[in-house]
């Protein structure tokens, strides 16, 4: 979906498909129908973005094909979506059965990291609409912690010198800039907006910058205007924003056969206490933990912000909550003002097949519903804040989509433009939770 910040800007604003196990281009395509599409009409949007996962094969294979990436825009375009931003985060497997610290390899030290990234480039380049201003790409900051020495950080700031030549080169062969967005997370040699400052310091910032993960902000403890104006002093542009919000437990102790319900064998789910915020180390292991059950064995002081992206719309149950006044004091941080402070910004709840039982949608229309109901959420937000839908593209994609119709939103149980939902059943578990999370009637407006 696209937005019109006061300042004239076109803010776009989609969701990252890396929630979807497919790695190959069949298995691509056939998520458009399957998810995309439904989404985009449920949303009664003429557009609706997708952040584009790429396992690193099925990048490699696009890159070395010009002809299938034209076929690839070509499906997007037939089904009013678009494409201005990838996530080149996970390097593949991403939806495996256990994936926990495999995320996090190869790292930025690694010649197959660069490699899958400029490949990420060159596709991006060509799926690109006509009037996009520029393309991002999302990547793992640097490496995972352990190990990390003096020679691992020049093998890397090499690679970053060779990534931003090779995005020149992109530049130069297609006339469309492509940047890289480096994105904080807890356990990373990058966590904090401080340590990003201060590592990715004297990088060629016309190509590389930051990718904001307001769920990571939150549990690094970081005050969202403080943070960004931190990043602003490094000259250090915010390339990306991924609008996701964090499981927090105001008191762990008191939550924590709650919390054990939570964890789960998928993903890590790096726990931080707020003391964390006050260190030098957000990873000092007096306030932090790698996963969540290790926090709960330590015992760590309260309150926890734990890395488990949960749905924007449907926090979780009392005595648990979500790190949603984050995400807000963040989004108004950067459209509050003359400039809109990132014109990508991208859903990434990954975790809908993780979530607990009862919250966890059961059949593809249930997940469906539920990244719709995110969306419209994420879009209440900013037109709160000032910005207006603006979802029609110029030039050749929109004559090649043709006409999509509005008058039909209702018969399909569609979210309106103003967030309302089609009235109509809502499948419930045995506790009364919606599937999914998803309660039609509560979408917001």
């Amino acid at each position: 979906m696209r937005l019109r910040h006061s300042s004239g800007e076109t803010v776009h604003l989609g969701y990252c498909t890396n929630v979807h196990p497919a790695e190959d281009l069949a298995g691509i395509r056939a998520q458009l129908d399957t998810y995309a599409v439904p989404v985009r009409e449920a949303l009664d949007a003429e557009l609706l973005g997708l952040g584009l996962w790429l396992a690193a094969p099925v990048a490699a294979e696009l890159a070395a094909d010009a002809s299938a990436r034209r076929r690839l825009r070509a499906d997007l375009t037939a089904r009013g979506l678009e494409v201005v931003t990838l996530n080149g985060f996970p390097y593949a497997a991403f939806q495996a059965p256990v994936v926990k610290g495999d995320v996090y390899h190869p790292d930025w030290t690694t010649p197959q990291r660069l490699a899958y990234t400029l490949d990420l480039a060159r596709v991006l380049a060509d799926l690109l609409p006509d009037d996009a201003a520029r393309g991002s790409i999302s990547t793992l900051p640097l490496a995972w912690r352990h190990p990390w020495d003096a020679a691992r950080a020049d093998a890397a700031r090499r690679r970053l010198d060779e990534l931003a030549a090779g995005l020149a080169d992109v530049e130069r062969d297609t006339g469309r800039r492509i940047r890289v967005a480096f994105e904080p997370e807890p356990g990373c040699v990058v966590e904090s907006t401080g340590q990003a400052a201060g590592l990715l310091s004297g990088v060629d910032t016309d190509r590389l910058g930051v990718c904001v993960d307001l769920a990571h902000l939150a549990c690094a403890w970081e005050q969202p205007a403080e943070a960004l104006a931190r990043l602003r002093a490094a000259g250090l542009p915010v390339v990306k924003v991924q609008v996701s919000a964090a499981l927090e437990a105001p008191d762990p102790g008191g939550a924590a056969d709650a919390l054990r319900r939570w964890v789960e064998p998928r993903f890590l789910h790096q726990t931080r206490a707020a003391g964390c915020a006050g260190g030098a180390d957000p990873a000092d292991p007096a306030y932090a933990a790698d996963d969540l059950d290790a926090a709960l064995d330590a015992e760590l002081p309260g309150p926890w912000r734990v890395h488990y992206h949960v749905p924007l719309h449907a926090p979780p149950e009392e005595p648990l909550r979500s790190t949603l006044p984050v995400l807000r004091a963040a989004l108004a941080a950067l459209y509050e003002g003359p400039d809109a402070g990132c014109d990508h910004l991208d859903v990434e709840t990954y975790t809908w097949g993780v979530l607990p039982e009862a919250r966890r949608p059961r059949t593809d229309a249930e997940l469906a519903r539920g990244i719709a109901a995110e969306l419209a959420f994420a879009r209440a937000e900013l037109v709160a804040l000032g910005l207006a839908p603006g979802d029609r593209r110029d030039g050749a994609d929109a004559q090649a989509r043709g006409g999509v119709g509005r008058d039909d939103t209702a018969a399909r149980g569609g979210v309106g433009r103003d967030g309302t939902a089609a009235p109509g059943g809502v499948e419930r578990d045995e506790s009364g939770t919606p599937r999914g999370g998803v309660e039609r009637s509560e979408v917001p407006a």
